[in-house]
């Protein structure tokens, strides 16, 4: 249904879809290789013999006709095109290659391509029940992995280890691999606000960023916390967490149907600029998480501006990076609510001090 209203409000004949992350939200495919098209008159799955079996079980409960090709699939899709009288074409062409949309061209004759932009990311920006289950089923993996390693961090610890040790827990209870690149920045490389891990071994006295995920049947999820290694953490190190931990909670507690994404950018940012720390926030306040890592919308008061809607699914994650000192970073997964929000992560935010 959603194909066909995207066809009806461009006045298109037809879309075709070959980005991966589209073709699982719109057909259920879980393969590597696939193209589907949608007409005013049909839904079509194209496939060659590896994936026939495949796509047979996945993509025809969803309404898609299997069709087996031989490379390339173009010629195929072609005389679907003429037989249907397809003139208007809508692509994906924030995704197409150019040396795609030029075959495209050559194979597809008489055809008119159209632009679709942002609108499947937007499409995708509501999430269905089923949705926010996996994302939450993925929040409580991280959750539980963390807990599991925080007895690795010791003195001498290598960043690496540490993010292997943290991607096999969450393989191990159920999440099909990481999310993105696992950030592991121990004491002045917490400053780097994407610090990926790296061979640094970890330090007495500062802060220790964790930033990962995990996906779970197909959907991701984005946890930061970040902890104190050492004795006791100076004035400072506790002012910095705080603020931020303030700056989350405040943004948290003003999400709501209707909210503007800029409004919660604003408010996390008033709070720490207050603080005297605003030059060391210096990315949005989140983003849009679901088959992707990063989707719409975005929460940033440099970006397009949205409007928070029921089933939503957003970061929340301000920060406060400092050059030579370290950085704090605090980051959930939040479900936008008909009567406010519901946090998925449930790993605690007070600052954990580990000696």
């Amino acid at each position: 249904m959603k194909l066909i209203k995207l066809i009806e409000d461009k006045n298109l004949d037809g879309i075709l879809i070959t980005d991966l992350v589209n073709l699982r939200y719109f057909t259920g495919f879980t393969g590597t290789t696939g193209i589907a098209l949608a007409t005013k008159k049909g839904k079509y799955f194209f496939v060659d013999f590896r994936y026939v079996a495949q796509a047979n079980e996945e993509v025809i409960p969803n309404g898609f006709e299997v069709i087996l090709i031989e490379r390339p699939a173009e010629n195929k899709i072609s005389e679907i095109l003429k037989d249907e009288k397809i003139v208007k074409l809508g692509i994906e062409d924030r995704n197409v290659t150019l040396s795609a949309y030029n075959g495209y061209v050559e194979k597809f004759k008489d055809i008119k391509f159209i632009s679709l932009g942002d609108n499947f990311t937007r499409i995708r920006m509501v999430k269905t029940e089923a949705e926010i289950e996996n994302i939450k089923k993925a929040a409580e993996i991280a959750d539980k992995a963390f807990a599991s390693i925080l007895p690795l961090i010791k003195e001498g610890a290598v960043e690496n280890d540490i993010k292997t040790e943290l991607e096999y827990e969450m393989k191990k209870l159920g999440a099909e691999g990481p999310s993105f690149d696992t950030i592991i920045a121990s004491n002045y490389r917490s400053a780097m606000p994407h610090g990926v891990a790296s061979e640094k071994k970890i330090d007495r006295d500062g802060f220790v960023k964790f930033d990962f995920g995990c996906f779970y049947k197909g959907y991701a999820s984005d946890m930061t916390r970040t902890i104190y290694y050492g004795d006791r953490p100076s004035e400072k190190h506790l002012d910095i967490y705080n603020t931020v931990l303030e700056a989350q909670l405040k943004a948290i507690d003003a999400i709501k149907v209707g909210t503007s994404t800029r409004e919660l950018d604003k408010i996390a940012r008033d709070h720490i600029t207050s603080k005297g720390y605003g030059e060391n926030f210096g990315h949005g306040l989140g983003h849009g998480v679901g088959l992707e890592i990063h989707e719409l919308p975005n929460l940033s008061g440099k970006s397009e501006d949205f409007i928070l809607q029921e089933n939503m699914v957003i970061t929340i994650e301000p920060g406060i990076y400092i050059d030579g000192f370290g950085g704090v970073r605090i980051e959930d997964d939040v479900v936008v609510k008909k009567g406010g929000y519901e946090i998925l992560n449930n790993t605690t935010k007070e600052l954990m001090i580990i000696k």
